[in-house]
């Protein structure tokens, strides 16, 4: 089964020959391994283009994965300490609402924002792969526009300009997905951290007040293109799950070790594809090889259904041991529905 159909039919609940895998290896990681990891990948079959994406290991990182005090396109200032591993920001363009006026967004035609990890378009590149783009976010730009702890006070407060911040955004996201679809993509991708380890950041009904308009909006643009809408999300969003699949997302990715594997099954196995996180805060970095595999039978298991809905994913970061990494693979490899 060729990988493009593979993916599909995954998504679709139509019976895939195995779970599809899709790459999330942190340039950090990369570095830190070099050829001893790249040993490891040359064994994997990855079903997303993994080798026709940009060189994440080149000098043209986005400001957020360098080093040291460096501007995204978006003028916030990012602090980062290891090179390939997500700095924090530490100035904000609109930290005071008073220079709103004069705030001017990036130019599309100079080229991405590069506040984003983004996957370029695949040119040259046949039907054999299932093509996926973008790393959009929304909620993440406002933190990074206006300061975190400034945004949460905007909203408890409900200004005035924080609506106006969302509004202007969503034009802002909507102009840049209108780019992203003049291509042939089959999926985009959309990631906003919506998570602390035991609730959502913010309350499910400001949560659905402010931010679901907005969603529905970017995703029905990308769904009414025939194209899949993917969204990540770490922490415990489980109030929020029922609400990202009835406005499109037919791909989630969330911490099902933070979630709950059992709760996940009972109520949403079938309902959505789910591209699996790993448990990173523990198993990943610091259990055994045996450990790893254990866990991801477990999570397959528990996500997925005989008729596909599970794409094996797991982040690697520095601190993942390269026995992890490799057991990680064997066990995605050898799994089936």
């Amino acid at each position: 089964m060729e990988s493009g159909e593979r993916v599909l039919k995954t998504i679709n609940f139509e019976y895939p020959d195995r779970p599809p895998i899709s790459h999330a290896i942190l340039p950090a990681a990369r570095i830190k391994y070099g050829e001893a990891l790249e040993e490891i990948l040359i064994n994997v079959h990855e079903d997303f283009g993994w080798e026709y994406l940009p060189d994440m290991l080149s000098d043209d990182f986005p400001a957020l994965y360098k080093e040291g005090l460096n501007y995204d396109d978006f003028g916030t200032l990012w602090n980062g300490s290891v090179k390939g591993l997500c700095g924090i920001p530490v100035e904000w363009p609109l930290e005071d609402w008073n220079s709103y006026g004069d705030y001017k967004w990036p130019d599309f035609d100079t080229g991405p924002p590069q506040s984003r990890l983004y996957s370029g378009h695949m040119e040259g590149v046949d039907d054999k792969y299932y093509s996926r783009g973008a790393w959009i976010t929304f909620f993440e730009v406002m933190q990074q526009l206006r300061g975190m702890e400034n945004l949460f006070m905007d909203l408890a407060s409900k200004s005035r300009e924080v609506y106006m911040l969302r509004d202007d955004l969503l034009d802002f996201n909507l102009r840049w997905i209108d780019k992203w679809l003049q291509y042939d993509y089959d999926g985009l991708h959309f990631a906003d951290d919506w998570g602390a380890q035991k609730s959502l950041l913010i309350s499910p009904e400001m949560w659905r007040e402010v931010f679901k308009p907005a969603y529905r909006k970017m995703f029905e643009t990308v769904s009414s293109a025939g194209v899949d809408v993917h969204f990540h999300s770490d922490g415990y969003i489980i109030d929020i799950i029922p609400d990202l699949i009835d406005i499109g997302v037919r791909v989630l990715n969330c911490q099902s070790s933070v979630i709950g594997m059992k709760v996940l099954q009972k109520n949403f196995s079938g309902k959505v594809c789910f591209r699996t996180d790993l448990d990173r805060q523990n198993i990943m970095p610091f259990g055994t090889p045996e450990d790893v595999k254990s866990h991801i039978m477990d999570v397959f298991d528990h996500l997925g259904t005989k008729k596909g809905g599970v794409i094996a994913c797991g982040e690697i970061g520095p601190d993942t041991p390269l026995d992890n990494i490799k057991a990680m693979y064997d066990a995605f490899m050898s799994y089936r529905f």
